[in-house]
């Protein structure tokens, strides 16, 4: 205010000195000075409390959207090192998953491996079994077709070269 009025004097102190009339002719200089200066004074009371209040309110707004932001921006931080701890715990837990199925896919191939070792041995001995069957099976035939030939030939008497014989026919 104190400027405003200072600034107001001067002015007008500079006009009245530039005018070359203006100690020679009465004016009413002084009477409009205080005039403008009433008029400011009114002027200042009416507008000064909204003025003031509104720049003080468009501070605060301002200073409340600034500390908006910054939260803002210190939750997105904040939910960013959230993210990258849990994409590092999930790597971990991946690496050990992945050890995991490594060990568990030796232990099947073992498994599978001696499972099929096993199953393998049982077969080889089902078809010995099968084979030693088939032999004494092949042999019981062929003694009794022999004998059966033997029986039905004549009477006479059977010697080893005869059943020798017969036996080569039917191996043959």
């Amino acid at each position: 205010m104190k400027h405003i009025l200072i600034m107001t004097l001067m002015a007008v102190l500079a006009l009245a000195a530039e005018h070359p009339a203006a100690a020679e002719v009465e004016s009413d200089i002084v009477q409009r000075t205080v005039n403008f200066l009433i008029f400011a004074g009114i002027v200042y009371y009416l507008i000064a409390e909204p003025v003031k209040a509104f720049f003080t309110g468009r501070t605060q707004g301002i200073a409340d959207e600034l500390e908006k932001v910054q939260d803002r921006l210190k939750e997105s931080k904040a939910a960013k090192e959230a993210a990258n701890a849990t994409i590092d715990d999930a790597k971990v837990l991946a690496e050990e998953i992945m050890n995991s199925c490594k060990k568990e896919n030796v232990i099947i191939n073992e498994k599978m491996a001696s499972q099929l070792t096993f199953d393998l041995n049982n077969l080889e001995k089902q078809q010995d079994d099968l084979m030693g069957l088939e032999k004494r099976q092949m042999v019981r035939d062929l003694v009794e077709n022999v004998l059966s030939d033997a029986l039905t030939q004549d009477d006479s008497v059977l010697d080893k070269n005869v059943f020798a014989d017969i036996i080569l026919k039917k191996v043959a």
